[in-house]
Order: structure tokens, then C-alpha cells, then sequence
């Protein structure tokens, strides 16, 4: 089994939870920052999975544009589809609805938000004013859930692997 985990990260909290989903994952897995790296050719891949990081309510055009551009190759694909950002509930389910397009929700065995961080270190002076402003917040903060991260790697290998129900 072969997935791909196609990301964009500003701050690196979208790149630490892919490296975790790339330790719970079987098979083989290959990791591309798409903000980095070229779009890869998905026809190798069984599985896609697609997570953002979501900055003033958005989530980065280099994930969007890869979704669009990839649109009807990734409904063939299993898939899996996450953000993270530092909302809850109905507001981060708004934000995970509106980061994809509405066919690759539709067509997803799995979404998700997993939480979100604040990394003073890693904001440039204008970043971390707003955030000061906006959240209330003045320290590093980090509300990500890495058991849900684990549940969700778990759903897409039982997706792939009929046998795991049996478990």
C-alpha cells in the first residue's frame, strides 16, 4: 500500500502531525510539502492523504491549487482530508468545509481537524502582533490532539485493510 501525504506548513505544526501519521501508517508513505516541492504524479499512490494548516480563516492556496489541479485523480483515490487551526467545534468543521473543494469532502473516507498551535519562534513580528491581538494569547501555545491523529491513521489503514476489523 502506498500513500502519499501531500501537506503545506507555515509554522510546522501541519509537518509534525504528518510525520506522526507517517509512523502509523503501513505500508509505504511519501511525504511532499507541496508549498516546496512540485506536485507529485498520484497515479503511484492507492491512498492521498491532504492536510493545511488554516491562517485568518483560510487554508494555504498551495494546498487548494493542488486540490484543483488534481481534482479528478484524487476522486479515484482513497482519501483523507485534514486542517489544523486553533478553533473547535462548529467553527473548525466551517473551516475544514470550506478548505476543499466540496467533491473531495464529499468523496472523503475521512476528515479532520486536529488542533492547532502558536510558535512565537517561528512568526515574524507582524504574525505574532496579530495573534497577541486576536487570540489573547502571548506564550507558545499547543492545542494539538495526537490521539486523534492516531485514530485517524487507524481509520484510513482499516479503510485499506479489510483484515484490521477483524482486530
Amino acid at each position: 500500500m502506498k500513500t502519499l501525504i501531500a501537506y503545506s506548513t507555515t509554522h510546522g505544526c501541519t509537518e509534525k502531525i504528518v510525520h506522526q501519521m507517517s509512523n502509523y501508517l503501513d505500508g509505504e508513505v511519501k511525504l511532499v510539502n507541496v508549498k516546496k516541492h512540485s506536485y507529485p504524479e498520484l497515479s503511484g499512490f492507492d491512498r492521498v492523504i491532504i492536510g493545511g494548516s488554516i491562517h485568518a480563516g483560510h487554508i494555504q492556496k498551495r494546498v487548494k491549487e493542488f486540490c484543483n489541479e488534481n481534482l479528478g485523480e484524487l476522486q479515484k483515490k482513497e482519501l483523507g482530508l485534514f486542517i489544523t487551526c486553533m478553533e473547535t467545534g462548529e467553527t473548525a468543521q466551517k473551516q475544514l468545509t470550506d478548505a476543499y473543494p466540496k467533491e473531495l469532502i464529499g468523496h472523503a473516507k475521512i476528515t479532520a481537524f486536529f488542533g492547532g498551535e502558536f510558535d512565537f519562534k517561528r512568526m515574524n513580528f507582524f504574525e505574532k502582533m496579530i495573534v497577541k491581538k486576536v487570540s489573547q494569547v502571548k506564550e507558545n501555545t499547543s492545542h494539538v490532539d495526537l490521539e486523534l491523529v492516531k485514530k485517524f491513521t487507524r481509520r484510513m489503514d482499516r479503510i485499506f485493510n479489510p483484515f484490521l476489523f477483524l482486530a
